[in-house]
């Protein structure tokens, strides 16, 4: 990572930006990130920031970077190094506030944008949408007041494309308010890429507690969840159902098939967390244990698999995960589970998972 060199005298003319850093006429045309090729490979990103001074800070890929002023002007600037494919979530941080770049029209949520590298693949169903832009929110909703889990959660349902196989979204109100997955869904399934499904956003707990390779959730999803989906009016078909989970949603939704075969027979995995074992988020390096963690373990001792089908994907950029995801996924098909396995050009971050969920979750669904 590096700023531009301080003896630079034609500012930022070589990411195709001219005129003099910091005066209206730059503003007015200022368009970024921008990306050039690196000399030695990668690209080398351009961020620029009006005002005072501040940092971009990137989603689990790199450190804060902080910015350089460029003279006395109200331009603030890094141009940051980034390898080849690479997509990824970041915000400004000025003082004790964070905010979503003015100039990228594509928004994760109110204070986070995505910036891709150019060689990155297109997300072609992911609608660009500033940090103003307001996300559509399905309509229909279930009031979940869980005896199994001891709270109360809203529930959103989505018929997309008229409704068919239910969709569980894990972290469903990421889905909802950072990275528009209805929208997403409805373009795909309008394409033909995806069949009709039924999308249910279901909000996280405590997300430790909740997915750490524990069955309450899975028992309540089972007793409580699905028959609320059933009754709810919308066209739905619990039957079939389709998983879909990230990070440690990706573990619970594996430990799920493993434990709960007779619910969870299709699972779309991103970026799973297989270096969990009891304990290890209370250690220093919660990644530097044994290779696939708890869920290795269960799956060594070989249980029937052949009725579940599940595609596993993880950013080709997080190095310390692959050996997890790795091992998983060898042992999940020694086991007889039907495998796909995939990687995207990102670290670990929702912003790389966007394309796989859609086309995993249509795979899932064969």
């Amino acid at each position: 990572m590096r700023g531009l060199p301080a003896e630079m005298t034609d500012g930022f003319a070589g990411f195709g930006l001219p005129g003099t850093p910091g005066t209206d006429a730059f503003w007015a045309a200022a368009a970024a990130p921008a990306s050039i090729p690196a000399e030695d490979g990668g690209w080398l990103t351009l961020f620029l920031w009006r005002g005072s001074e501040a940092s971009v800070g990137f989603e689990s890929w790199s450190e804060p970077v902080r910015l350089r002023r460029w003279g006395a002007s109200d331009c603030w600037y890094a141009a940051v190094r980034m390898p080849a494919r690479l997509r990824v979530t970041y915000r400004f941080l000025a003082g004790d506030e964070t905010y979503a770049d003015p100039f990228n029209p594509v928004g994760a949520g109110g204070d986070r944008s995505i910036a891709a590298t150019p060689d990155a693949p297109a997300q072609p169903h992911w609608p660009a949408l500033g940090a103003d832009g307001v996300l559509p929110v399905p309509l229909a909703r279930i009031r979940w007041a869980s005896a199994r889990l001891g709270d109360r959660r809203t529930v959103r349902i989505h018929p997309a494309g008229g409704g068919g196989p239910v969709v569980l979204l894990l972290d469903g109100d990421d889905w909802l308010y950072l990275h528009p997955a209805m929208t997403a869904f409805d373009s795909a399934v309008a394409a033909g890429e995806l069949p009709p499904v039924t999308l249910v956003f279901l909000p996280a707990g405590d997300r430790v507690a909740e997915f750490a390779c524990r069955p309450d959730l899975w028992e309540a999803v089972r007793d409580e969840l699905l028959p609320l989906v059933a009754e709810s009016g919308i066209p739905a078909d619990p039957e079939r159902l389709v998983v879909a989970g990230q990070s440690l949603g990706g573990l619970s939704a594996l430990y799920a098939a493993l434990e709960f075969p007779e619910l969870v027979s299709r699972v779309a995995c991103q970026s799973g967390s297989f270096w969990w074992t009891p304990g290890a988020l209370d250690l220093a390096d919660p990644l530097g244990g044994p290779a696939g963690g708890a869920v290795a373990d269960r799956l060594r001792e070989r249980p029937d698999l052949s009725g579940l089908r599940i595609a596993f994907d993880v950013g080709e950029h997080e190095t310390r995960m692959l050996p997890h995801c790795e091992l998983t996924e060898n042992l999940t098909r020694q086991a007889g589970a039907t495998v796909r396995v995939s990687r995207s050009p990102s670290d670990h971050d929702r912003a790389g998972w966007r394309h796989a969920l859609l086309r995993d979750v249509a795979w899932a669904l064969g």
